[in-house]
């Protein structure tokens, strides 16, 4: 593949190769056990495939003069469509000319040029784009926040996740992480409204009024039916109400927010920026959800905080993620801390059997602390790498 550079004027080191190795990370066995009274989900998605883990991909870019950045994409074909297989092909056969050649400081003409020749693929651009963010820290010697516009806070608050089970455990999960100082808590539920009700009502007890809780349906209901949910359980306080319709439909999102008090996310339903822009312009959802893949990577993630803050909406970063997307989150939630309004949730230390990081992001007193060091601050565990792989790493390199 012939790749054009008119980088000779810049006197930062070119991205000379990438390096794309496909994973799965198995779930702890407790957290499989949570997750069996739902259908072995711990959620109401209508998805009929097991969930004994998470599905990535993790990139290398190398620099010329030796720098590494990394990123990281969790994959679920319920939810993204794609697997780590196809991800790897489209970098390879195509997007992997716009970046090769390139300094990874020139982000905006590459997130361009990828745009122009390659619709959609938000997730295969955003793993390129989180590692050109990386290997910019690292070339500088900077946190990635600090190219971001600095580091608010050297900790981040995060929320807890709550799998649908029954709802006497559901609420001791919940009081057990505010015991460890969580603040907010997102409680999965949809199995009918009189089970909603109980769940959320018992954790209100429990957790005080001091507590935020957030829900998230994964499509459970109709638009009539998730009205009726939802003015159940707001008389106890919710800060959000994820999906609770399908993700095709944004007339019934947008129908169900003008009949609610409570703020609505979509997450399933929500992909790219323009998918935002809709979703704002219809009155459909309060609260922008942002993760590793969606809408893809950290520029378009930075792109869709600040449209939200100027539209005077709410913002939430979660996912269930590795080391190396959890760091970049971490960077992002400091980066832009007073624009949220919502605390993270980064749930994969609690989820998977490795993170895949030499040493792990500290979590401590219901927060999370940003790693320090260049870039993401963090280093691959390339045993564990080499461990969980699902198939050979694929290397393109600049001819």
């Amino acid at each position: 593949m012939h790749i054009h550079s008119d980088n000779k004027r810049n006197s930062s080191p070119l991205i000379s190769a990438i390096e794309l190795t496909p994973l799965k990370v198995p779930f702890y066995e407790f957290v499989l056990e949570a997750l069996q009274p739902a259908g072995g989900l711990g959620m109401m998605i209508p998805a009929e495939e097991e969930w004994l883990g998470g599905d990535f991909v993790v990139c290398r870019l190398f620099a010329e003069d030796g720098s590494i950045g990394y990123g990281e994409q969790f994959v679920w074909l319920p939810e993204l469509g794609v697997a780590p297989e196809q991800i790897i092909v489209v970098i390879q056969g195509g997007l992997s000319q716009y970046v090769l050649g390139e300094s990874p400081f020139n982000i905006e003409r590459i997130r361009s040029r990828m745009n122009c020749n390659v619709t959609r693929n938000e997730t295969a651009k955003g793993l390129l784009d989180m590692a050109c963010w990386d290997l910019m820290g690292r070339i500088t010697g900077l946190p990635a926040c600090h190219l971001m516009g600095g580091c608010a806070l050297d900790a981040v608050p995060i929320a807890a996740l709550i799998p649908l089970m029954d709802v006497e455990t559901m609420a001791t999960l919940a009081l057990g992480f505010r015991q460890t100082g969580v603040r907010t808590i997102r409680f999965k539920l949809g199995k009918s409204i009189a089970e909603d009700v109980k769940i959320i009502r018992r954790a209100r007890e429990l957790l005080g009024d001091d507590a935020r809780i957030r829900v998230d349906y994964n499509q459970a209901y109709s638009s009539a039916d998730a009205v009726r949910a939802i003015r159940a359980i707001e008389p106890y306080g919710i800060d959000v109400a994820e999906q609770p319709v399908r993700v095709s439909d944004f007339l019934g999102m947008a129908y169900v927010q003008k009949n609610v008090a409570t703020p609505l996310m979509a997450h399933e339903g929500c992909f790219s920026l323009q998918d935002i822009v809709t979703l704002v312009e219809l009155n459909a959802v309060r609260v922008i959800s942002i993760n590793s893949e969606r809408p893809g990577g950290i520029t378009d993630a930075l792109r869709a905080i600040d449209y939200a803050e100027m539209r005077g909406l709410g913002v939430v970063i979660h996912n269930q993620t590795l080391g190396i997307a959890s760091a970049a989150q971490l960077h992002l939630a400091a980066a832009r801390h007073y624009s949220l309004g919502h605390d993270p949730e980064l749930f994969g230390h609690i989820m998977f059997e490795d993170d895949l990081i030499t040493d792990p992001i500290t979590y401590e007193n219901g927060t999370a602390r940003v790693p320090s060091g260049p870039g993401w601050g963090i280093e691959l565990d390339e045993a564990a790498l080499g461990k969980y792989a699902t198939g050979p790493t694929v290397k393109i390199e600049m001819k």
